[in-house]
């Protein structure tokens, strides 16, 4: 997990005032999958909610890649485009969820490659389903897609870890104090720095547990 300190075991230096936070925008419990930049902000190869951005390391898919997963969830069941975001986001523990601006686009290219093709579906959404040539392309690239479906297994069983209960309940008492300590007529400036000094604090003996 990235922190913002000033050196690992050390307090700030000098006439520091701490930054509002920690991790440069990185939100707390979010770190490094597999070498796969997590947080909290849109980026990246079709991030979406709690994101995925390269900021120098792989991102989590890239296209070729994504249109394996996608033809692999489809020959396990006909789907349409929200249910494989949802299959995603359960398959990593909801660490991750593909936008919709790039399962759409990757959907049409795997029907106009004839990988896939319309499926009969309840209501009014098109699902779609693998086709033979489709079976054939995963049969080829079965080693490939087989890490894929590691990768994003691995990232769900690291995100049931880090999102689980006493952790969770923890973080929203952290929020709810926070909200309700700083949204008082008193808190001022200074309060907010040191606000943020214990945070920091916090997260460097988080770090070295």
């Amino acid at each position: 997990m990235n922190v913002h300190n000033h050196g690992r075991g050390r307090g700030p230096g000098p006439g520091h005032r701490p930054g509002l936070g920690c991790g440069h925008g990185r939100r707390m419990m979010r770190g490094d999958f597999g070498g796969f930049a997590m947080d909290g902000a849109r980026g990246g190869f079709g991030s979406h909610r709690r994101g995925i951005r390269g900021g120098g390391r792989r991102r989590l898919f890239d296209a070729g890649e994504l249109r394996l997963v996608l033809l692999k969830l489809l020959a396990d069941q006909p789907r349409h485009g929200y249910d494989l975001i949802r299959a995603i986001e359960a398959l990593t523990g909801g660490a991750y969820a593909p936008s919709p601006g790039v399962v759409y686009p990757t959907i049409t290219m795997l029907h106009d490659m004839g990988l896939i093709e319309d499926a009969e579906a309840e209501g009014t959404r098109k699902a779609y389903a693998v086709t033979a040539a489709g079976t054939a392309h995963l049969a080829e690239r079965a080693d490939e897609t087989a890490a894929l479906l590691a990768r994003l297994a691995a990232i769900g069983a690291r995100e049931e870890k880090t999102a689980s209960g006493p952790v969770r309940r923890a973080m929203q008492n952290l929020r709810t104090a926070l909200r309700e300590r700083l949204a008082r007529e008193e808190a001022d400036t200074d309060m907010v720095y040191k606000a943020a000094a214990l945070l920091d604090e916090a997260a460097q003996k988080i770090e070295r547990l």
